[in-house]
């Protein structure tokens, strides 16, 4: 049991009254709560998934500055964890713990709950996370629904933070003052809160399924659910879509409406594909150098939605969309579901990875199109917890991020495995055009990259050369 002994008793109309007057002082971001919705909290176990990513992700402290240990256990999971949208709350949990770890480690040691020799240190994670939370809802009662299913830790640590709840109020108003900060937010790298401003601004995007449905069907079926078409849905906050006008399938909606949007059949069946925009400015620019039988070569997918996208765009062709480095089979038959429901027909697997690939190999002579999507470092990414979600990133991406960046070493690392990816692709004579697509806004990951890898190769006339400008532009 966890031992909460220590904490100063208080009436429950002095508790309200002191924490009122204490989180005035420290709300947990800088905008205003007038007209948002009263925070609840989570159910148990996004609490408990959202410990366990934070425990793969946190930053390491030195051993001469650990006060706070953490166990090498991940808690019990749970099956709701398939579910897309229990992650993307888990996820998002865990990425604000992360960004705030060091405040809240000083809030818990302030409030004196650390050091102790009585909390498990398998325990902790669950405390950070479950500590943001709490403070997020300016240490108000988490509301439960008659359904919960109750997780033993996760009541054993709500506990303990509510009985030292004036205590950890007063060490993050204190921490505020420290700080001379108009919030915890104002403490953020510049960097993650002009992150963090970005996401919250931009659009969204979803391209159509054009297998399943037309465009003019979507835009009716938007109509009848209340949605008016516009040209732009930019500072607008009323239901409203507009067409990109880079790319004719995809639909632009202001970032309000993505709750409401999920739950709509047009997105369950996979008639509209929530995907960032720089992927489908990625399979419209191999579509554009395509011919009728030209076959295309993808390179470090990530999303499938990318693969299907590139096999809707080319389902009135007779080209094939080889996809390599798909080397675990245990997935084949949600991959064969998922293109199967999505009306895909033309899509290869390729067990090998891409640089053990042949430029002879006989599978690939009608390779007109290689369309590269390098691992990269993502400082192009305004939603991490989104991009992770769709591109099946590592959890080690949301590391970086809350960091504001990474360091020389990893982006050295990254860009010299982009080169030897991009000069592989070079290495096929028959092959027209290369597309190569990053989400970073590094030189070093892009016209770096590029520019080493034309300099390295003997191309004679044969390459033209353009400028990526007008892509990020677009983005």
């Amino acid at each position: 049991m966890l031992n909460s002994t220590g904490e100063l008793e208080f009436s429950n109309e002095e508790d309200a009254e002191i924490i009122s007057q204490l989180t005035s002082l420290a709300l947990s971001d800088g905008k205003s709560s007038a007209g948002a919705p009263e925070k609840t909290g989570y159910p148990d176990s996004v609490y408990v998934m959202a410990a366990n990513i934070f425990q793969g992700i946190r930053i390491e402290k030195s051993a001469q500055k650990v006060l706070i240990k953490y166990g090498n256990e991940p808690l019990r999971s749970f099956s709701e964890s398939e579910d897309q949208s229990f992650q993307r709350l888990s996820y998002e949990l865990a990425f604000s713990a992360l960004k705030y770890q060091d405040i809240l480690e000083t809030i818990l040691i302030d409030s004196c709950i650390f050091p102790s020799t009585t909390i498990p240190d398998h325990l902790s994670s669950l405390i950070i996370v479950m500590l943001y939370d709490f403070q997020d809802r300016k240490f108000q009662t988490r509301v439960l629904s008659d359904n919960e299913e109750s997780i033993s830790e996760v009541q054993e640590v709500e506990n303990l933070l509510n009985s030292f709840k004036i205590k950890l109020a007063a060490a993050l108003a204190r921490c505020r003052i420290k700080h001379d900060a108009l919030s915890i937010y104002h403490i953020l790298p510049e960097t993650v809160r002009k992150q963090e401003l970005r996401a919250s601004t931009l659009p969204l995007y979803a391209w159509i399924n054009t297998c399943k449905i037309s465009p003019e069907e979507v835009y009716n079926n938007l109509k009848r659910r209340g949605y008016n078409k516009v040209k732009s849905v930019l500072h607008i906050d009323d239901k409203v879509f507009a067409v990109d006008q880079h790319c004719y399938d995809v639909l632009i909606f202001p970032s309000h409406l993505k709750n409401d949007l999920i739950n709509i059949d047009l997105f369950k069946d996979y008639k509209l594909i929530f995907q960032d925009k720089s992927r489908s400015l990625a399979v419209h620019s191999v579509k554009a150098l395509l011919n009728m039988d030209d076959d295309i070569l993808m390179v470090n997918t990530g999303s499938w939605y990318t693969v299907a996208h590139m096999s809707i765009l080319t389902n009135n062709n007779t080209s094939k969309v080889f996809v390599c480095g798909v080397q675990s089979q245990a997935k084949d038959p949600d991959l064969k579901t998922l293109f199967t429901e999505m009306g895909c027909k033309n899509i290869e697997i390729l067990r090998e990875t891409f640089i053990n690939i042949e430029s002879k190999d006989h599978r690939l002579q009608k390779v007109k199109v290689i369309l590269l999507l390098p691992r990269c470092s993502g400082l192009g990414v305004s939603n991490p917890v989104e991009f992770i979600l769709n591109e099946h990133e590592d959890t080690e991406f949301l590391k970086d991020h809350s960091q504001g960046g990474i360091s020389v070493d990893k982006l050295h690392i990254l860009a010299q495995q982009q080169y030897e990816q991009l000069t592989h692709a070079m290495k096929f004579t028959k092959a027209q055009a290369v597309v190569y697509c990053t989400c970073s806004v590094c030189p070093e990951e892009n016209e770096a990259v590029v520019k080493k890898a034309l300099e390295f190769q003997d191309l004679g006339n044969k390459v033209q050369l353009y400028s990526g400008t007008l892509l990020r532009q677009c983005l």
